[in-house]
């Protein structure tokens, strides 16, 4: 067997494949844990209702019961939704996921890594995960960067998420290989703010450019990701002085509470909806939204 054989294709995915259409990848974390039911079906629908309206097909991607979807059909979709203590699935969950026929949402990590496989090249998602505050004291750094590092997909994001380091999170991508790209923006945005203080390696002012950016890194064999940074809409940008200081107090209380881990991002995410009485959360689908649109342009010129 190979890793095909461990694969279900939509009907939707296959037919794009067939004729060369464009396609976008989502990832199913999003699913599973950023949002409450009935938000998070609601979200995951309209991205897939924004990459059709381009005539571009969606490709969400989850693992049920030990198969890798490429693809989620109305009813996979509200399986992961409603299914609240679903699995993350990272890349060190792969095999004991699959071999044990279990479920798992995919993570950054795990949609880049199952999108290279089916040779679908670029993915749409809220923000990356990262180095953790104080992560040169805990070495807690997610999974996806080592997945950036090593995994030649394209990545459209509204940067890290602002939960996290951003300054090392950079840092460390640089260290890798990991090209930052900046669409209309010098700054890598941050998550619900449009600006870190921290500059992009390079600014694209179009969908046609970073097409060949990514062309041309394929033609050498570069094994990193492409990692487009897209700020979320000024009109929906929150105020970053406010935004930080609820991200501050909320660290503060994962620290306090011993949370660590995989746990963290989940739990900050559920605190900020709290304290900014839902505020975060229309910030978090603007952005994803954004993205979605951006990577199925992407797409189209790709597909050229």
């Amino acid at each position: 067997m190979n890793y095909q054989d461990y694969f279900v294709y939509s009907e939707e995915v296959k037919e794009a494949m067939a004729n060369h259409k464009p396609i976008v990848a989502l990832e199913s974390t999003i699913i599973a844990h950023g949002f409450s039911y009935p938000a998070n079906l609601e979200c995951a629908l309209e991205c897939e209702r924004i990459i059709r309206s381009y005539g571009v097909a969606p490709a969400t991607i989850g693992i049920i019961k030990g198969k890798v979807h490429i693809g989620l059909n109305a009813d996979e979709l509200e399986y992961f939704a409603t299914t609240r203590n679903m699995s993350k699935c990272s890349r060190r969950d792969v095999a004991p996921t699959i071999a044990l026929g279990l479920d798992g949402a995919t993570t950054v990590t795990t949609t880049a890594m199952f999108a290279y496989l089916a040779n679908i090249k670029i993915f749409a998602t809220g923000g990356i995960g990262g180095v953790h505050r104080h992560g040169e004291v805990t070495m807690d750094i997610s999974a996806d960067l080592q997945e950036l590092a090593k995994t030649p997909v394209a990545i459209v994001c509204a940067g890290a998420k602002s939960i996290l380091d951003i300054e090392r999170t950079k840092e460390y991508l640089e260290t890798f290989g990991v090209t930052i790209l900046g669409y209309k923006t010098n700054r890598i945005p941050a998550f619900y703010t449009r600006d870190s203080g921290f500059d992009v390696d390079y600014r694209i002012d179009d969908e046609k450019t970073i097409a060949k950016i990514i062309n041309v890194r394929n033609d050498f064999n570069i094994p990193s990701t492409i990692l487009i940074t897209n700020p979320i809409p000024e009109a929906d940008e929150m105020d970053p002085e406010y935004i930080n200081a609820q991200i501050q107090q909320a660290v503060i209380d994962c620290e306090t509470k011993g949370i660590k881990g995989k746990k963290i991002t989940p739990y900050l995410l559920s605190v900020l909806h709290e304290s900014t009485k839902g505020k975060s959360i229309v910030a978090n689908k603007a952005l994803v939204f954004n993205n979605a649109a951006l990577a199925a342009r992407i797409a189209i010129e790709l597909e050229k």
